[in-house]
């Protein structure tokens, strides 16, 4: 569980380094297996575009929905607790794309009803995440100015993994999360962020899991189009659909 102060430097900060393993060893591990088949089985995708690997996957399933993830995300998100997303994000030894500098949220606009308790864990696994292997960086209070900036620019696919780019940012105010193999980062969905390319021998593996308070709206809208959420704990307070409730008349 996150302290109190562990919870204000969210507020402020909009980001936690708790600086622990998420889970254990042997359930690590168990999860580092299910990434490698998945990576053996992307076909013509990249190493990074591994998104929503649980609508495949059940098994991820006792890792998004388990009580090690949801104990920590619940003093920031209330006791009612929606899952999002999941993506497994591997940046391969010297050719890993860089992550331009973005908002999460700039890219959901328009699919909730309102984006200020959306929770991302980013959990290192196998080696680790480090500045040489492209280790996910942020901007300290950047998720204060509302997650929707202006200023993005048109970026190289070939060489980023997204085609837009916030410019403007200073770099110097970065902050890079450097985490060991199990360790794990929390970061606000409006903060900007992002990572350089991987120009080391060490590939740099994560997983995301994303949540949000079940008082928040999925909007009917066509980017949400299949989209399929959780509840993750507690109770729907919004009247979404959840894959895992049966639908009521």
């Amino acid at each position: 569980m996150l302290t109190e102060q562990d919870v204000e430097s969210f507020r402020t900060n909009g980001y936690l380094l708790p600086g622990r393993q998420l889970f254990s060893d042997e359930k690590l591990s168990r999860l580092e297996q299910i990434f490698n088949e998945h990576l053996a089985d992307k076909g013509d995708k990249l190493s990074d575009e591994l998104d929503t690997p649980h609508y495949r996957d059940e098994r991820l399933l006792d890792f998004l929905l388990s009580d090690e993830v949801l104990d920590t995300v619940e003093p920031l998100i209330g006791p009612n607790i929606a899952l999002w997303s999941s993506h497994f994000i591997s940046k391969d030894p010297f050719t890993g794309r860089a992550t331009p500098w973005h908002e999460d949220s700039a890219f959901w606009e328009g699919r909730f009803d309102a984006y200020d308790n959306i929770v991302t864990i980013w959990l290192a696994l196998e080696d680790g995440s480090f500045r040489e292997n492209g280790c996910m960086r942020v901007i300290p209070g950047s998720h204060l100015n509302g997650g929707f900036s202006e200023g993005y620019q048109p970026a190289d696919i070939t060489t980023q993994t997204f085609h837009a780019e916030l410019g403007g940012v200073d770099e110097d105010r970065a902050v890079y999360f450097e985490l060991k193999r199990g360790e794990f980062s929390m970061h606000d969905g409006r903060i900007v962020h992002g990572a350089k390319a991987n120009t080391s021998p060490v590939r740099r593996t994560g997983y995301t899991m994303r949540y949000f308070p079940s008082s928040v709206k999925m909007q009917d809208v066509p980017q949400n189009e299949g989209w399929k959420i959780w509840l993750a704990r507690g109770e729907d307070l919004a009247g979404n659909a959840y894959a895992n409730v049966p639908a009521t008349a």
